[in-house]
């Protein structure tokens, strides 16, 4: 401890060659394996229409979000798995597998063929119905393992290389990477819709080039991870036969170590996770689902939005060295909280004005019989939608908010827009009654003596591109402050046996599950209550919890001595 003491209190001589050298190529591996994992979260809308059945696009919508959550479900037991072998074989061979893993599963989802059919590199594929989301599944199922093992195996390595004065500034660049691949995953989404394909041609098979363009991405990542070195901490371990024969049991089921682990999951990275995703892929999926926004645009601003919020991962990582770890994420997430609603209400009305005063001026409501209406999360074969069901599918979906009213036992469901009654549901009839109240995002034609509804973006030239972009980078600062102290944190909180195991559990469950769930319960939330902002609700209570956790029971670390391989260390196990 000594030595850390005496470490934190030189002078700050910058990052030496070495520590620049681990960084640059663990941060690139992982940028990568982030762009691989983000690309299904970044066209999960897209997905809906190609993997699910047709004839109720919130039914869909959902399936595509199952399937994402699918991949953020499994994240815990690839912590596990390659935390294993990372504090028994070594940082650097496991999470090199990792990336094998990640890479072959991303090139594969491009070679899928979808649900009804397909063209795949001009060769006509027949569709084979629920197998193709049942193979999408296995394929992000995979991907959510192999993320488990490469975030604790590349925070891990990075930590144990750095000097103790400047860890948190160190891994704060590994954590730029998960924000860096969701900006590679939106620009080479972007250029492959908006400029290298036309609509069709994307929709064909366009949207297959961003995944297999993966193994080029692959082919990089091992051949820079197969020159790094093992953590010299790992090996000086090793080295004095002190390492952990089954640290699963250490970690989790021993004391005080499990209770850390606890504590880190409910006082740090659940509200980091839910803080991280809403931030990042709601507030895409608000703007191009709820508010209506083109999806070039909304890519366009929330790309904005990463190049301007990720050198604030580097500050506050830099100033946790300083001031703490702990504060800065839990201030983060008490403001997220805070402001949330405010902030998205006020987003809705700077990207699509027209719509929200629509909303503003109408006063929609649907009267159903309450036993008929069903939450939906897991949507497949299995799913049952009642007519109250699908009339509640379709209002929310157009990005309108209503309430709802208790019909009575057995009564019929009644759309009313201002005082107008309209009945039975049927898509047809909602969007006349909806278009003549003066809804500006459908675009009523005659096809065929037919009135066939085409949906219409929120008008560029009444969007407030400036607020709008201000909101988006407001949300990736509030990611900055949780995100870029948390991996230094979650290395010190651990010792050397079990740090690999001990620090990736507690965060994939917390963004895995608490933050990944969150689109599919957030669309789920909405589209069961019919207000537009309710799915907010998740994440604000989630990082409210968190706060009080780790107000009341985190301890700081960031004066701990990671060195220490004896295997007594009581700053980090009580």
């Amino acid at each position: 401890m000594a030595d850390a003491q005496k470490a934190t209190a030189e002078p700050d001589s910058g990052i030496s060659g070495e520590e620049r050298r681990v960084i640059f190529a663990s941060s690139l591996g992982t940028v990568f394996e982030w762009y691989d994992f983000y690309l299904y979260a970044t066209l999960a809308p897209f997905f809906a229409a190609l993997f699910f059945p047709p004839g109720n696009d919130t039914a869909a919508l959902l399936s595509a979000f199952a399937t994402y959550a699918a991949g953020f479900l499994v994240r815990p037991f690839g912590a596990i798995v390659f935390g294993h072998l990372g504090d028994i074989v070594g940082r650097k061979h496991t999470f090199l597998i990792t990336i094998l893993v990640m890479g072959i599963s991303t090139f594969a989802v491009g070679l899928l063929p979808t649900f009804s059919d397909s063209t795949i590199l001009g060769y006509e594929i027949p569709g084979i119905g629920w197998a193709a989301p049942v193979l999408l599944v296995i394929l992000r199922l995979l991907q959510g393992l192999a993320l488990g093992g490469e975030y604790g195996g590349a925070a891990t390595y990075v930590a144990e290389h750095a000097r103790p004065h400047r860890r948190g500034f160190a891994t704060s660049w590994i954590q730029t990477t998960a924000t860096l691949g969701f900006f590679l995953a939106l620009v080479v989404i972007g250029l492959c819709r908006f400029y290298f394909f036309d609509a069709e041609t994307f929709a064909e098979w366009g949207w297959r080039v961003a995944f297999l363009v993966s193994i080029a991405l692959l082919g990089f990542s091992v051949y820079i991870r197969l020159k790094l070195n093992e953590s010299p901490v790992f090996a000086r371990m090793k080295a004095e036969g002190k390492g952990s024969k089954s640290p699963i049991r250490d970690s989790f089921f021993r004391y005080p170590n499990n209770k850390f682990a606890l504590l880190a999951l409910l006082g740090a990275t659940a509200g980091q996770g839910v803080v991280w995703y809403t931030g990042q892929f709601y507030a895409l999926f608000f703007l191009t689902i709820t508010t209506k926004v083109d999806p070039l645009y909304a890519y366009m601003l929330i790309a904005g939005s990463l190049i301007i919020g990720t050198p604030f991962f580097i500050f506050f990582g830099w100033l946790s060295d300083r001031i703490g770890r702990v504060k800065i994420i839990l201030a983060g997430c008490l403001i997220a909280a805070l402001t949330y609603f405010p902030l998205f209400g006020l987003l809705a009305k700077s990207a699509n004005p027209d719509l929200a005063a629509f909303q503003q001026r109408t006063n929609i409501t649907l009267s159903v019989d309450p036993a008929q209406c069903n939450f939906h999360i897991f949507v497949g074969p299995w799913s049952q939608f009642t007519e109250c069901d699908r009339a509640k599918d379709h209002i929310s979906k157009l990005g309108v908010s209503f309430e709802t009213r208790d019909g009575g036992a057995g009564a019929p469901v009644v759309l009313n827009i201002n005082g107008t009654d309209v009945t039975p549901y049927t898509a047809d009839t909602y969007n006349a009654a909806l278009v003549a109240a003066g809804y500006p995002n459908l675009k009523a034609e005659q096809v065929e003596g037919r009135t066939v509804f085409t949906p219409i973006p929120a008008d560029p030239d009444k969007i407030a591109w400036g607020t709008v972009l201000a909101i988006l980078s407001l949300f990736l600062i509030y990611v900055a402050m949780v995100y870029g102290p948390i991996a230094a944190f979650l290395v010190e909180l651990f010792p050397t046996q079990i740090r690999y195991t001990s620090m990736s559990l507690p965060y994939h469950i917390g963004n895995g599950w608490f933050g990944g769930m969150l689109p599919l319960l957030a669309t789920a939330i909405v589209a069961w209550s019919g207000n537009i902002y309710a799915g907010l609700w998740y994440p604000v209570i989630v990082a409210l919890v968190t706060f009080v956790i780790g107000l009341l029971f985190l301890p700081e670390t960031k004066d701990r001595d990671l060195d220490d391989v004896s295997g007594s260390r009581t700053d980090a196990t009580g």
